[in-house]
């Protein structure tokens, strides 16, 4: 099973890509990990990126996509992968779709995860981090999710939260990339979405994502 993941930041689509991942035994694959990665291991493509990161450039497709296909092609993706944060405009949507076409990889099932605007902002100013896993939900604008005072709702641990997650310009500025439905992510999604109609093999979910959390999954898992 290979599904390609979509949200706004604060829709909770990490934590269910955590989710999916424990329950199917499938590698959670973001982008920003897989340059890390590269980066890390002094790889051919890691260097090209790094480069440009190092300038305050984005990376290239041209990189990108083939840092992306090598991790799906890895031994531990042989039973199907969740692909999270790529791609993030309609160009990158349909490279991505032309290399897994290429490589002979099928997308199965392509996610979006519904949330307005307004509300996707807030959840990311409330949003806490925990220094044991970043993947306990705490929240402190979320009852279900609410953290214990200053302390993980899940095992206890200090919470911190990220500068960029208090920062409402920088919040608006990837909102207005995600929200974008001519040519950012959602128009991405869309792309996607209208494969699927035209494609029996290809499944596209949507999810109310101001639900709650075990709600969501719910609904996740059954239209799975």
């Amino acid at each position: 099973m290979n599904v390609l993941f979509f949200g706004p930041n604060g829709s909770g689509k990490g934590t269910q890509g955590a989710i999916l991942k424990e329950k199917y035994k499938l590698p959670h694959i973001e982008s920003g990990a897989i340059f890390r990665v590269n980066i890390k291991g002094g790889t051919e493509l890691g260097m090209k990126a790094k480069e440009f990161i190092d300038k305050g450039e984005l990376v290239p497709d041209e990189i990108t996509i083939p840092m992306i296909l090598s991790r799906l092609q890895e031994d531990d993706c042989k039973n199907g992968w969740l692909l999270d944060g790529f791609p993030r405009n309609k160009n990158q949507a349909i490279k991505l779709d032309e290399a897994l076409k290429a490589a002979n990889m099928s997308l199965d099932i392509v996610v979006e995860i519904l949330l307005d605007r307004e509300i996707a902002k807030n959840r990311i100013m409330g949003r806490r981090l925990c220094v044991n896993d970043n993947n306990h939900p705490n929240n402190i604008f979320i009852d279900a999710i609410k953290p214990d005072g200053d302390k993980c709702r899940v095992c206890g641990g200090e919470l911190t939260s990220r500068a960029d997650d208090q920062d409402e310009d920088a919040i608006d500025k990837r909102h207005s990339i995600y929200y974008d439905t001519d040519t950012g992510t959602m128009a991405s999604a869309y792309y996607f979405r209208d494969l699927a109609e035209n494609d029996d093999s290809m499944k596209y979910i949507t999810l109310e994502g101001k639900a709650a959390l075990p709600d969501v999954t719910a609904e996740l898992v059954s239209k799975l």
